[in-house]
Parts: structure tokens; C-alpha cells; sequence
């Protein structure tokens, strides 16, 4: 498991789709990309949530675009008018996360694009697994590509890091917000879905994952924590979810009850 790097070469766009200000842009290597970057809202913890996010989502079969790490120089966007935009392209040189850009792809709609049930279910298990509060009627962050679901934008995930209170503790919530998740009225198969998700995965590939975050990512100022020990903390708190999801998927049964 590996991930490649880019320098980006040329600047598009800014998307102003969210509240994160994501910008579109080309790089070495001649793709388009997405770019998350480390400047915006919650900066390098939401950069580490959208790698941790897609790359999970990744090992479960789910189809993700592909998360590159992208370079920005003090060039990229120099021609971009607006203040707001620069201020943030100055604030994110360095390291950030580039998806591959779905051109063409349109979003989501439960009520017009039909999924299974047992799809349903595993995404569902997937973002109550990964805490993600951000896959909702009103923002579903999910896309229609060439007929195809994929699965986009998982920046609001492992929300637990941003108090940083005990991982081990963490990873026990039974996360009620799953209430709000677009596809839970159609997961009639949550109990199946928990039984094949467990068995698609193991402590090691989570491990794995986690040490693909790019250590300037888990370095924050005036904290005492390493980036070893948020490293760590990271695999706790999944390996301990993994282990413990009869909590997370109970409750995601007793909220579709509710419905």
C-alpha cells in the first residue's frame, strides 16, 4: 500500500462547493485533482481524515477516486483575483491532498438513483465505523460516475481528533448521528453487512493505512502529543472500533427504527 506524490503545475480553479474551498487543479503528471488543502477549516486533521477516510473506504471495495499527495508552490494560483482565495493558497504550501477529478460525474440522489440494500448497509457500517457526520440527505457526498456509486469526501470523519480525548475511549461511541445518513432508510441489512465489513478487513490493514499519513500532517504547535503518538493514537481508536462494531451497528439498527 503506497501513495504517489505530484507537484502540481497548474491552477484552475477554486470550487466553492462546501465550506472547505477546495480548488481544481492540474499536476505533473497530467491529471486534474481535486485538492484538499491544509489551510482550510480544520486544516491538517481534515487532511488526515479524507486520507484515512478514502483509503479505508478503498479497502472495503467502496469506489473512490484515487488520493494522491500534491505539492503546492508559492506559484500555484498567483493569477487568482480573489483575496480570500490567495490568503489560503499561501496558508497551504506545502504538502496537501489531491482526489482525482471525476469530470462529469453527477451527485448523488437517493430518490432518483437506486442502490441495493445490502450497498446501503455496508455504507452506512462504513461512516458510522469511521464517525464521518458528513453524508446526509442534504449533502450525500456521493456521485454518479459512468453509472457507477462512487464515494467522495470523508474530511468530516474520526471527528474524535479534534478534542483528542482517549482514542480507546473514542472508538466505543455508538455514534447517533448516524440518524442523519442519506442511505439509512434503504439499509435493511445492517446485521449482514456488519458480519461481511469485520471479515473484508483486518487490524493490519488499518495499521498500514495510518502509516501512510505524511508526518508533517501530524504535527501541531503547542501540543504535547508526537506525531508518533497521534499515529498511534489513530490505529487505536480504529483496530478498537473494528473489534467493538456491534456498538456502532446497533445503534445505526435502533436509529433506522426511529425513521
Amino acid at each position: 500500500m503506497e501513495l504517489r506524490k505530484e507537484d502540481l503545475t497548474r491552477y484552475i480553479l477554486p470550487l466553492r462547493e462546501g465550506g472547505s474551498l477546495p480548488t481544481l487543479g492540474e499536476a505533473a503528471d497530467g491529471f486534474r485533482y481535486v485538492v484538499k488543502m491544509r489551510g482550510a477549516g480544520h486544516g491538517k486533521k481534515a487532511l488526515v481524515s479524507e486520507l484515512v477516510g478514502g483509503l479505508v473506504a478503498k479497502a472495503f471495495k467502496f469506489r473512490t477516486p484515487e488520493l494522491v499527495l500534491v505539492n503546492l508552490d508559492e506559484l500555484f494560483g498567483i493569477t487568482e483575483p480573489d483575496q480570500e482565495v490567495q490568503e489560503l493558497l499561501k496558508k497551504s504550501e506545502g504538502l496537501n491532498l489531491g482526489l482525482h477529478f471525476l469530470d462529469g460525474a453527477a451527485t448523488f440522489d437517493p430518490a432518483v438513483n437506486h442502490v441495493d440494500e445490502l450497498t446501503a448497509s455496508k455504507i452506512v457500517w462504513l461512516d458510522a465505523f469511521l464517525t464521518n457526520v458528513d453524508r446526509t440527505r442534504l449533502n450525500p457526498n456521493m456521485m454518479m460516475w459512468h453509472n457507477e456509486l462512487w464515494l467522495i469526501d470523508h474530511g468530516a470523519s474520526l471527528y474524535f481528533h479534534h478534542s483528542w480525548r482517549n482514542p480507546e475511549e473514542a472508538a466505543l461511541d455508538p455514534f447517533p448521528f448516524i440518524s442523519r445518513h442519506a442511505l439509512l432508510p434503504y439499509a435493511t441489512k445492517l446485521e449482514e453487512a456488519d458480519k461481511l465489513m469485520r471479515q473484508a478487513i483486518t487490524p493490519r490493514t488499518l495499521e498500514k493505512i495510518v502509516d501512510l499519513i505524511p508526518e508533517e500532517w501530524l504535527t501541531e504547535e503547542d501540543s504535547e502529543l508526537t506525531p508518533d503518538m497521534r499515529r498511534e493514537g489513530y490505529k487505536q481508536f480504529l483496530v478498537k472500533r473494528l473489534a467493538n462494531s456491534d456498538i456502532f451497528t446497533r445503534e445505526a439498527i435502533r436509529q433506522r427504527q426511529m425513521l
